[in-house]
């Protein structure tokens, strides 16, 4: 398959210079952050109303805090996002990060939305949900 003068041009410009990104194909080939941490996009797993809303448009949820010490998410931690404008409670459960045995790799970061009581927004979860957290006080 025979590149375009632009790609042969970016790539040769992308090797001399030691950078992973061209600015002109807007896409980056570095590697991705696997950890949750703040500003950090999720997706939404669930039937709730606001999650269906925002996948429809386009935004995913973003991660602007973490519930724990470290302010790094990990399976079952309890994150704040903001959806569409309004801020919500949800709970990761799958992460692209490497689990211990016997806990599922998901191919994407999934959350599911909560109150602030901790009670589902949605009725259904779309995803499988790690035996991993049952045993979690969430």
């Amino acid at each position: 398959m025979a590149l375009s003068i632009h790609q042969q041009i970016c790539r040769s410009f992308l090797q001399r210079v030691g950078t992973s990104t061209c600015q002109f194909c807007q896409f980056s080939t570095s590697q991705t952050l696997h950890e949750v941490r703040k500003l950090m996009r999720m997706r939404i797993v669930d039937n709730s109303a606001i999650g269906k809303a925002a996948a429809q448009i386009g935004k995913p949820p973003k991660v602007i805090h973490v519930y724990n010490k470290r302010q790094v998410g990990f399976l079952g931690d309890k994150v704040l996002v903001t959806v569409k404008g309004e801020m919500k409670k949800a709970y990761i459960v799958g992460l692209r990060q490497k689990q211990l045995p016997n806990v599922p790799r998901m191919d994407t970061n999934n959350i599911v939305l909560v109150d602030d009581k901790g009670d589902p927004l949605g009725t259904r979860v779309m995803v499988p949900i790690p035996s991993a957290l049952r045993g979690k006080a969430c």
